[in-house]
Parts: C-alpha cells; structure tokens; sequence
C-alpha cells in the first residue's frame, strides 16, 4: 500500500505546472531510427506571452510542434499542459484527433483553407466542435441546433469583423492575397476559443508590408483573446518584434533561452543561426 502511495505521489508530481505555466517540455526526445530530431529539450511556456522557437533548418522545430499536437509520439520525455478547463496534463497520453479539445490550435507552413467554400463558411467549419446538438437534432434541425448555428454564426462574424476580414466572407478563399489568407487561417483558430495557439512559419511567403500587418494580427489576438501564442519562424525582425520569450535549438538541443535581447546578444546563437560577426 504504501508503494502504491509513493508511486502515485511521483506520479502526481511529475505532472505539477508553475502556476504562470501554461505548457512544459521535460526532456522530449524524438529519434527516428538513428536521427535525434530532437534530443533531450526542456523549457516552459508562460500563460498568455507569445513565445518563439528558432533554429537553423533541420534544427528540429517542426519536430518539437508535432510531438506537442501529437501528429509524433516521442520517443521520450513529457509534454505538460493546463487545458481549458485548468486540469494538468501529459498530452503525449492524448490521441492527435482530441488534442484539439483541450484548447490548442494549429497553423501549418503551408496555408490549409477549404477552397470551394466562401471565408464565412471555412470558419464555419472549424466552429463545428462548439456544437453539443445530438444526431436526431440535426435530422429534425431542431431548435436548439438553429440556436447553436446561429450563434456559432455569429462568432464567425465578429471574428471577422475583428481581424478586419468581414469584407471578405463571401469571397472564396482562393485567388486572394496570400497575406489575406494568412490572417483567414489565424481568424479560424479563434472559432474554438484556443488557449495555445501554435503558429508553424506563419510569415513564409509574406512580403515586407504584410509581414508587418501580420506581426499587429498576432499582437492584437494574444491581447484580446486572451490566448497564449508559441510560434516557429524564420524571419528574425517578426521574431524579434512580436516575443516575448525566444528559445533557439539546433540539432535538437537547447542553445538558449531568453528576452529577444538577451538571444541577439547570445554568441552560441549568432554563431549557429544568426550568423556570427
């Protein structure tokens, strides 16, 4: 009995958060075959900051993104969360498909919008999981269906309205300019009310002017949805812009971790990412 009291003690305990932590890597590692993606990495993200993660390419950042959605289970060490409903959490014992429930949200490279619909309806779309309608709800469009659809309706549109996107929600998507369909992409993870929104590169592609709308987009919904942001990206002037804390890899391992200032300054930095002098 009291093996079983220790070992659920440790147990508990391994799983404790800081209470201004939202999210904690303990010594994740993913190897595939003879490759360390990622080897041994720890760090903490703060409740409500924006928070980047930088690296040489092939340092293993997408890596780090996957292991925290769950699209790679890691060969090793912890993911730690408080969901949404404040509970602590190992999201590696979470499956990729309910990863997404407990209040995280994620952009890829590559813009991924459902082409054939209007802006209006991609939201509309990701605003699916916000119904609690039964199957014989949505056979006899029940009341209580009409009620959810018209509120999830009207999230979409404040949202919009929000990111100042509603004049385009008629519109579809493709053919639009590419920073248009950038701030689309992040209007649509708001739909589930996330509390960590990971960002994979969201400047690629994105020229001088509207990498700087997007640094303001990012800003204002960090401020105004309450919501924690942990971005990967290459272009250092939006990194350095918009963080608050920056932690640089390479080859899977910790280089530093600090204030944008404390990074630039940082000589193991400059020398594998920035360049040294």
């Amino acid at each position: 009995m009291l093996n079983n009291f220790n070992k659920n003690s440790k147990t508990s305990e391994t799983l404790l958060l800081d209470e201004n932590v939202i999210l904690e890597l303990k010594d994740l590692t993913m190897q595939f075959g003879g490759l360390k993606a990622v080897d041994n990495l720890s760090f903490k993200v703060k409740e409500g900051e924006i928070f980047g993660l930088i690296g040489p390419n092939g340092a293993g950042k997408t890596t780090v993104f996957n292991c925290i959605t769950q699209f790679y289970k890691p060969t090793a060490g912890r993911v730690i969360y408080r969901d949404k409903n404040g509970d602590t959490i190992d999201l590696i014992k979470k499956k990729v498909h309910d990863v997404i429930k407990t209040g995280i949200v994620r952009t890829f490279q590559n813009v991924e919008l459902i082409w054939e619909l209007s802006v209006l309806d991609n939201l509309l779309v990701a605003g699916h999981t916000l119904y609690k309608s039964n199957l014989f709800d949505q056979i006899i469009h029940s009341r209580k269906l009409k009620r959810e659809e018209q509120h999830v309706r009207d999230k979409a549109l404040q949202i919009l309205e929000r990111l100042n996107l509603l004049v385009y929600k008629d519109a579809i998507p493709f053919g639009l300019p590419y920073g248009i369909l950038k701030k689309i992409e992040l209007a649509r993870t708001l739909m589930i009310d996330p509390r960590l929104i990971i960002l994979d590169e969201p400047a690629a592609g994105l020229n001088d002017a509207e990498t700087e709308e997007l640094s303001k987009v990012i800003k204002q919904i960090a401020k105004d949805y309450k919501c924690t942001i942990f971005l990967v990206e290459h272009d250092m002037g939006l990194v350095m812009e918009i963080c608050d804390t920056i932690c640089s890899i390479s080859f899977g391992k910790m280089l530093a971790i600090g204030t944008p200032g404390e990074i630039q300054n940082n000589k193991l930095v400059q020398e594998a990412y920035l360049g040294s002098e």
